[in-house]
């Protein structure tokens, strides 16, 4: 095993070239095969989990959702907060910021975009709480591929560009998850159910981040810093899919809802203010239970 770990991180190097040092060491950042046998794991669960739950009844997993929604909302705070005082006083460049500058600040952020790909890890349970719960219907392509890819994605920046201008991507998204996991968090507590009213802006927040983190890239490649062109281009081409796949699923979403709520209303449907007519959940009521793309 040792012998395939050392020729495959030899192959990254050739491709890719030499491996940032100072992450030398820290936990599963030294070989590949950890990472990828856990994403291997993750889709199997995947695949597995909704027929092993399908004569079963769903676990309400209410308590531990409310605690796994806290603690990543606090996470995500405390990435951002940390990256974002660290970009702010090092003096990092908006517009590109190389992977060696102030060795102090480079190592803060080395140290918290280590938590944000761990982060990736702990996301996984997202997809085995709606299989716990049943929620089948919000496992689609666009939940499996975003966090799949993520995890994998921020073990090679970890290990060729740990800081400078990854910080920018990381930062945004953290700050993102602060509002969804707190809102996912306070919707698992059905009294506060009424008052969430944001969730729709969720996604729209995400489209924002994903158009912000390519500009700012596009920048880089406009105002060259040093920082490799090709992790550079190969963000530009992963927030191209991801703005392809939120927007679809927002329109899917939202917009169909959308009209067929006025369809309804032109059609003299007669759904009650309390969002049931005759005692079925209305699509107003319902669209809370649409699918969730984190």
């Amino acid at each position: 095993m040792e012998t395939f770990n050392h020729k495959l991180n030899v192959y990254f190097e050739t491709w890719m070239g030499p491996r940032d040092q100072r992450v030398r060491g820290w936990l599963l950042l030294d070989n590949y095969p950890p990472t990828f046998a856990l994403t291997v794991m993750y889709l199997l669960i995947v695949w597995m989990g909704p027929k092993y739950m399908k004569h079963r009844q769903p676990y309400s997993c209410r308590g531990l959702l409310v605690l796994y929604n806290l603690g990543l909302t606090l996470l995500s705070f405390y990435m951002f907060y940390e990256l974002v005082t660290a970009v702010w006083y090092g003096g990092y460049n908006f517009y590109c910021q190389d992977t060696h500058s102030a060795q102090e600040v480079d190592n803060k952020i080395i140290n918290v975009l280590w938590w944000y790909y761990f982060s990736k890890l702990i996301e996984f349970m997202d997809t085995f709480f709606f299989i716990l719960r049943k929620n089948n219907h919000q496992i689609t392509f666009l939940h499996i591929y975003h966090h799949a890819s993520m995890l994998n994605i921020w073990w090679f920046v970890m290990n060729w560009v740990p800081c400078g201008h990854s910080y920018f991507g990381a930062s945004l998204n953290s700050f993102v998850h602060v509002v969804m996991y707190s809102y996912y968090g306070l919707s698992a507590i059905p009294a506060m159910r009424p008052y969430l009213w944001w969730k729709k802006y969720i996604t729209q927040f995400q489209l924002i981040q994903f158009f912000l983190t390519m500009s700012q890239t596009i920048f880089a490649v406009i105002w060259p810093c040093g920082f490799p062109d090709g992790w550079l281009y190969f963000q530009i081409g992963y927030m191209v899919t991801l703005i392809f796949l939120f927007s679809n699923f927002y329109i899917q979403t939202y917009n169909k809802h959308s009209a067929s709520l006025r369809k309804e209303h032109q059609n003299g449907s007669p759904l009650s203010t309390n969002g049931h007519a005759n005692g079925t959940p209305s699509m107003e009521h319902t669209a809370h239970k649409k699918l969730r793309v984190d």
